[in-house]
């Protein structure tokens, strides 16, 4: 089988191209892929090609005009010049408009209407990103409707996209994101008090960890440092893992101004964040919208209890007081979720960590490769009876 696949960024940083990642690794063995991308770190360039889609990644709302644009011109492109044919071809939401089965992390119109106000930056940041998500919006609904087959990853979005767009109902197929389960297993040889010692954390802290690519408005951020700044404990500590350099930075001096300066420790995006959870007691994100939040899971994995608003995914298997606490979505909510967490005796807070992490055992990388495997030679009635690629 030929599979084309578009999108910006399949790179491990990416939560969408991670998983498109995984898929390829998996399959190419088996099947043909043609990457269009602006950024693609080839898992495999012997047996995946690769077309650059030549493409600045930022602003986000250029980005998708520009994208949308140039990878239509290669695609028809490689079909008229190159006599490219494809069995399938799978877009990520409505970044282009071609294709036949889209993978859907995100519904924009849905978020601006009942999401964006509770996590909006400011500024000129704020208002290129209300671009970006408006521009998508007026986009989802005349890709969706021409397109045969969506992928989601949690129910949750199933649900939502259905809601927003009743003509997508019966051509939605909900496919939970892959969890490198043993990798994110805590190793026995890693030094957990000499690596929190390097972060200039002791060994009475309590460490919650916070993990976001960026939106820290979304995801909580704010909120979280409001609440550190009106509790009293010295010893409660917060790791910030994510951020691009600008926005590390105005938090950094954000958290100085609100004196918490010796209690938040900003490491900015990391190429590898399972040291910063195994050193963590607890990883803590109240965001106001995810669809699956891939870190939640990843942070399950790593056998740590979960402090959580109640988001797409994590609510498929969550249960609050068994995997962590859940929070509700205001200072006195989160607050109130810490302190449940202090509350709770050492041995508490492990067997919490060790049900988590059987909770998203089925969430591995081999059963999102098998059914993402069955479904495309469903939908396209072409069977290949070669094995999976080893992991």
């Amino acid at each position: 089988m030929r599979i084309a696949v578009f999108e910006y960024e399949i790179v491990r940083t990416s939560p969408v191209g991670s998983c498109l990642l995984q898929l390829l690794r998996r399959l190419c063995d088996e099947h043909e892929f043609v990457v269009f991308a602006a950024e693609f770190d080839n898992p495999c360039p012997e047996r995946i090609h690769f077309v650059r889609i030549p493409t600045p990644t930022r602003p986000l709302a250029f980005l998708f005009l520009s994208y949308h644009l140039l990878a239509w011109f290669y695609y028809w492109t490689s079909r008229l010049f190159q006599q490219a044919r494809f069995d399938l071809v799978i877009i990520v939401e409505c970044n282009v408009s071609i294709g036949n089965m889209s993978y859907v992390h995100f519904c924009h119109r849905s978020y601006l209407k009942h999401y964006w106000l509770q996590g909006a930056p400011g500024g000129v940041r704020g208002t290129l990103r209300w671009l970006d998500h408006w521009l998508r919006a007026q986009v989802e609904p005349w890709v969706y409707k021409r397109i045969p087959h969506i992928v989601v990853p949690s129910q949750g979005l199933a649900d939502e996209i259905a809601t927003e767009y009743p003509f997508t109902q019966g051509k939605i197929r909900c496919i939970p994101n892959p969890i490198d389960i043993e990798s994110l297993c805590p190793s026995p040889s890693f030094q957990r008090e000499e690596f929190r010692q390097r972060l200039d954390l002791r060994e009475h802290d309590i460490v919650f960890v916070f993990v976001a690519l960026g939106h820290f408005e979304r995801k909580g951020l704010p909120l979280l440092l409001d609440v550190l700044a009106q509790r009293p404990e010295p010893h409660v500590k917060l790791i910030v893992v994510g951020g691009e350099v600008d926005l590390v930075e105005a938090y950094r001096s954000r958290a100085r101004e609100m004196g918490l300066e010796e209690r938040i420790v900003f490491v900015g995006l990391q190429p590898d964040i399972r040291p910063f959870l195994w050193a963590a007691e607890a990883f803590i994100l109240p965001s106001a919208y995810e669809t699956f939040s891939l870190v939640a899971f990843e942070a399950a994995a790593a056998r740590l209890p979960l402090l959580v608003t109640s988001f797409h995914g994590v609510a498929d298997f969550f249960r609050d007081g068994e995997h962590g606490f859940l929070l509700e979505r205001s200072l006195a909510g989160v607050s109130r979720g810490i302190a449940r967490f202090l509350a709770a005796p050492h041995q508490v807070r492990e067997e919490m960590g060790v049900r988590v992490q059987q909770a998203v055992g089925s969430y591995n990388v081999g059963m999102f490769a098998s059914t993402w495997k069955e479904y495309c030679e469903t939908v396209t009635n072409r069977a290949v009876r070669a094995p999976l690629r080893p992991s």
